[in-house]
């Protein structure tokens, strides 16, 4: 029997069909990834003199397009994870923070963090909305990372 796919790869056996459905189905994170890279990142838009110091910033960017990429994902999948196994205690505090929130003094759970620093980058947290994606949780990272970096100048100086 031979399984009849939109591809121009012939499958011959269910288990071959089967490969094929899951290299589509990782299409879809490639995708992603890649829109993380074009439109947040802003890869292309990059005006580097010589590939060293392209290579050099895309090692940095694929870093970081991961890291988002990867808390969207688990948060989808692990709402119940603890927030201290995604983010260091400085940036879990500042979600609450920078949302006028109380600082809760035990870790927090992901489900509760996410959203936060999502909704600073514009989502919006209603009741039907689902879970944010990476256009949202990408400023809001950006935003939790520059308060962080200016809590820890604080600190070392001593003005905290």
């Amino acid at each position: 029997m031979v399984w009849r796919l939109l591809t121009n790869r012939e499958a011959n056996t269910l288990e071959q069909a089967c490969e094929l459905i899951d290299w589509y189905r990782a299409r879809w994170e490639i995708e992603l990834f890649f829109l993380m890279l074009k439109e947040c990142c802003r890869v292309e838009r990059l005006q580097l003199g010589d590939s060293e110091r392209l290579q050099t910033a895309l090692a940095l960017y694929l870093v970081i397009a991961w890291r988002i990429n990867r808390l969207m994902r688990l948060g989808r999948a692990l709402a119940e994870l603890p927030a201290d196994l995604m983010f260091e205690a400085d940036e879990w505090k500042a979600a609450f923070i920078l949302n006028k929130k109380p600082v809760l003094k035990a870790v927090s759970e992901r489900n509760t963090v996410l959203p936060l620093i999502a909704q600073l980058g514009g989502f919006l947290a209603r009741k039907g909305d689902g879970e944010p994606g990476v256009k949202s949780i990408w400023p809001g990272m950006q935003d939790v990372a520059v308060f962080v970096e200016g809590l820890r100048y604080a600190r070392q100086s001593g003005g905290i």
